[in-house]
């Protein structure tokens, strides 16, 4: 199985930087993993505890990539960890996006039986990814899923998505595999059986040891090694067009705010106080 994620613009930080042209320099803008990529990585996760094999987690980005793909090892103990990034490949539209990361699939040493993408990213909300990097693979895809199962001997999945338009219908799917997953913000995963606990904390203790050295497990492919046309992907392969962009202004506070410095004593016998009860479970 193969998870793909990616590193959207952490906002709470209030330092997203645009060029000129309207593009985002993700070089000068702190990231963090986009949040519907980890009900992905949940989903991927299950199947594993549930099925066996393999889960690695795949991103096109620049080279601080590197650190969403550790957390990625860290919270869904991943074995392999692949980064698509070179010059080439920046400022790409979903389409050119989906380019690069349907090559990476097929240059992997083996065909993925299960692909799995998050609902939408937090800096585009297209929902495109996911689905275009399916469409150049020429597979199956299973959109809003809030649950799945595997039956191997048959080679098919089966998943339980919601359907458009009505989050109270549920339909139940089946595909064969290799196939594509998107996951659902409603996904949540369910380790019922004592022998899936038991799997989940021997993949956790397995990886605590490996996360330590994850760029030992970390393959970084650029466009030459993809075999990839630099007309086709990045900027120049991209045909959406940036019209404008809009700076949204910082909302103003709530809530009062009282400093307190640890040289104030009385300041912080408040704080204190008011810490004591909450601990105390009050």
């Amino acid at each position: 199985m193969v998870a793909l994620t990616k590193g959207v613009p952490d906002f709470r930080e209030g330092q997203v930087s645009f060029n000129e042209e309207g593009h985002l320099e993700r070089g000068k803008t702190p990231t963090v993993m986009n949040p519907n990529d980890k009900h992905a990585l949940r989903a991927a996760f299950q199947s594993r505890v549930r099925h066996g094999g393999s889960l690695d987690v795949m991103s096109m980005g620049p080279p601080g990539y590197k650190e969403v793909l550790e957390e990625a090892m860290r919270t869904v103990y991943a074995d392999d960890l692949y980064l698509l990034s070179d010059r080439e490949m920046a400022a790409a539209d979903t389409w050119a996006t989906a380019i690069t990361l349907s090559a990476g699939l097929e240059k992997l040493p083996y065909t993925p039986d299960l692909v799995f993408a998050g609902f939408k990213t937090a800096d585009g909300e297209t929902g495109h990814t996911g689905l275009q990097t399916c469409w150049c693979v020429d597979a199956p895809v299973i959109t809003h899923v809030i649950a799945l199962d595997v039956d191997e001997e048959h080679g098919t999945v089966r998943a339980k998505r919601l359907v458009e338009g009505d989050v109270e219908e549920i339909e139940t799917v089946e595909a064969p595999m290799p196939a594509f997953i998107v996951a659902d913000p409603e996904f949540e995963p369910s380790y019922r059986r004592a022998g899936e606990r038991l799997t989940w904390k021997d993949l956790r203790a397995d990886t605590q040891a490996r996360a330590a050295d994850y760029e030992d497990h970390l393959t970084v492919w650029d466009h030459v090694d993809l075999n990839l046309d630099p007309d086709f992907i990045g900027l120049d392969g991209s045909p959406t067009i940036v019209s404008s962009v809009d700076p949204i202004p910082k909302a103003p506070a709530e809530r009062e705010a009282t400093m307190v410095t640890p040289d104030d004593e009385d300041g912080m016998a408040e704080v204190y106080d008011e810490l004591a009860a909450l601990a105390g479970g009050e």
